[in-house]
């Protein structure tokens, strides 16, 4: 075997160790990202499920109730924003 063949059995022995890496990195994103939008989702349906309600109610405690369920909509938005970053 000549050092030039060596050279190129040593560039594919770390090209395959990266992307067995990368692979498995993207493995555990996936799983992340795909946990952390279950978690956005069901914040959503209960962000939902409140406003339905509250969007025919009247009156200040409805506005504070609504000022939190924005907060909630905000954090959703987040997660969805950072799940679309991580894919």
């Amino acid at each position: 075997m000549s050092p030039d063949d060596n050279l190129l059995s040593d560039a594919i022995m770390s090209l395959k160790q990266q992307r067995d890496v990368l692979a498995l990195k993207m493995h555990l994103a996936e799983a992340e990202a795909s946990e952390e939008f279950d978690k956005a989702k069901t914040k959503l349906d209960e962000l939902t499920a409140q406003y339905d309600p509250l969007k025919d109610a009247v009156g200040e405690s409805a506005g504070n109730v609504g000022a939190s369920l924005k907060l909630v909509a905000d954090e959703v938005k987040s997660s969805f924003e950072r799940i679309l970053k991580s894919l």
